[in-house]
């Protein structure tokens, strides 16, 4: 690797240990074995860095919790769209616990918008992005066919992820499982659990 990918890696283990407001310049470089200047460099700022790590993690989480999965682990997922569902957000729950570091870095970025504009504009596109991603991979949307239904659905789907992971962060005990959001999404669409 060179000196930008050493950055980006370190960048990333200082997100998810220390988290976003307190990682410093010198702790990327003490963490990737570069120099300070390399930061500027190859990524212009400290934040420039940061922003990049951040939706490079958020990337590799949809990447590894996706519901078709990954590399050889690639999974073909049920065409009835209920058992789609179940699938889905049982592979999502089933990595709850691995993504806390993930989660609470998304957290502590949501309370930051308000006062970094650069930061809210660096992510508002890859989150547009995510949900389509989330659209086509939980439910089987191509966003190119029909780019509204997709958005919609990315929308719902964006919406229940972040709501389904603050549960798990806070209870784990009472936190909703892949059955739990099956038969609600049942109850919702007017048919019996």
């Amino acid at each position: 690797m060179g000196h930008k990918e050493d950055l980006l890696a370190g960048a990333k283990r200082c997100l998810l240990e220390k988290g976003y407001g307190r990682t410093t310049a010198r702790d990327i470089v003490a963490a990737s074995g570069t120099n300070l200047a390399s930061i500027g460099y190859h990524y212009g700022s400290k934040d420039a860095l940061l922003q990049q790590a951040f939706l490079s993690l958020t990337e590799e989480w949809g990447e590894q919790v996706g519901p078709a999965g990954s590399g050889e682990e690639k999974r073909e997922l049920p065409a009835d769209p209920y058992a789609r569902f179940h699938a889905v957000w049982e592979q999502v729950i089933g990595a709850a616990e691995a993504s806390r570091p993930v989660w609470k870095l998304q957290t502590e970025i949501v309370t930051r918008l308000d006062d970094d504009e650069k930061l809210r504009d660096a992510i508002k596109e890859p989150q547009r992005e995510g949900r389509l991603g989330m659209a086509e991979g939980f439910l089987g949307i191509d966003a190119e066919a029909d780019p509204e239904k997709a958005r919609v659905a990315g929308l719902l789907c964006q919406a229940l992820a972040t709501g389904v992971m603050i549960q798990w962060m806070v209870d784990p005990e009472t936190a909703p499982s892949a059955e739990d959001l099956t038969a609600g999404l049942r109850v919702l669409m007017g048919e019996d659990s």
